[in-house]
């Protein structure tokens, strides 16, 4: 099957749209990507919305939707042998 422009992997920040099966929580179209994109269901996962959000047409909407999931499932709260 060839893609076609409305192929949501084709659009910005969408590469892996769809590739997540199972997962109920994105930040894709927070930031103008794709619906599918940029999971964050877990808080590796994030992380790694906050790093790739640069690939979004709106970088700061993935960056926000992912910092309000990551301060739901308290990510990055933990402060273990920092004083």
């Amino acid at each position: 099957m060839a893609k076609t422009k409305k192929d949501p992997t084709k659009r910005k920040g969408g590469s892996n749209a769809g590739k997540y099966k199972g997962v109920k929580k994105f930040c894709g179209p927070a930031g103008g990507a794709p619906k599918g994109s940029y999971p964050v269901n877990t808080c590796g996962r994030v992380a790694a919305a906050k790093s790739y959000s640069r690939h979004a047409p709106n970088p700061a909407g993935i960056k926000k939707c992912a910092a309000a999931a990551g301060k739901k499932m308290g990510c990055g709260s933990s402060k273990k042998g920092k004083k």
